[in-house]
């Protein structure tokens, strides 16, 4: 009785494997067909919202933002009602409009690294993944849902949850939750490939902001 009480727990957990083997692969297909569509884009332009949820600390804190992603460069540009990040890939110029200053700085390309640019290929290196069902959208589309989790355990974040519409197979929503009880959400809510800028979009043109001061941090 032993034995086979034994050998029918080592049964379930095989099965449990082997379905955990074949969500994986699921995943992995469509986090592929999702890098091979974003990067069949030369620039992007996305209407986002970002939310931090800090529920033990009443925290809780929402604002809307636009995004532009050259997706075959480390280039982007992020406009916020409070600052802009812009970056060339190498410099990054983070604009604070109330104190009429602008900090410029190399670009941190640590895994924990994180800035909305980076949702669209987060999951392309340093991560396992996992699908975890289909869903519907309020709109009535069918949403895949997939989970990452970081192969480094000593990055700040331990999880990150993506939502990808089925159809367009693009990313609609992404959670990163932190270590230190930190929620941070991106929904995208407008998508446009392949919106017409000029190379210098990706810089800041301090001569353009009269008043504005540089502070150098590099």
């Amino acid at each position: 009785m032993k034995m086979k009480l034994i050998l029918n727990t080592l049964f379930f957990v095989f099965l449990a494997f082997v379905a955990m083997a074949q969500t994986d692969e699921k995943a992995k297909v469509i986090l592929a067909e999702v890098s091979k569509k974003y990067r069949s884009f030369d620039v992007i332009k996305t209407e986002f919202t970002y939310t931090l949820d800090n529920p033990q600390a009443k925290v809780k804190e929402t604002q809307t933002g636009t995004l532009y992603s050259k997706t075959k460069a480390n280039k982007f540009k992020v406009v916020l009602k409070a600052q802009e990040l812009v970056s060339d890939g190498k410099n990054q110029w983070t604009y604070l409009k109330a104190d009429k200053e602008v900090q410029l700085s190399e670009v941190d390309n640590s895994s924990d690294a994180m800035n909305p640019a980076r949702l669209f290929t987060i999951y392309e290196k340093g991560f396992k993944f996992l699908f975890t069902g289909d869903s519907k959208s309020k709109a009535g589309k069918t949403i895949h849902n997939i989970e990452l989790t970081p192969l480094d355990s000593k990055r700040s974040y331990f999880k990150v949850k993506l939502q990808i519409d089925k159809a367009s197979k693009q990313i609609t929503q992404a959670i990163i939750f932190d270590k230190n009880g930190n929620r941070y959400t991106y929904s995208i809510k407008a998508f446009a490939p392949n919106v017409k800028v000029a190379e210098t979009f990706f810089t800041f043109d301090v001569k353009k902001y009269p008043g504005v001061e540089l502070v150098d941090l590099r």
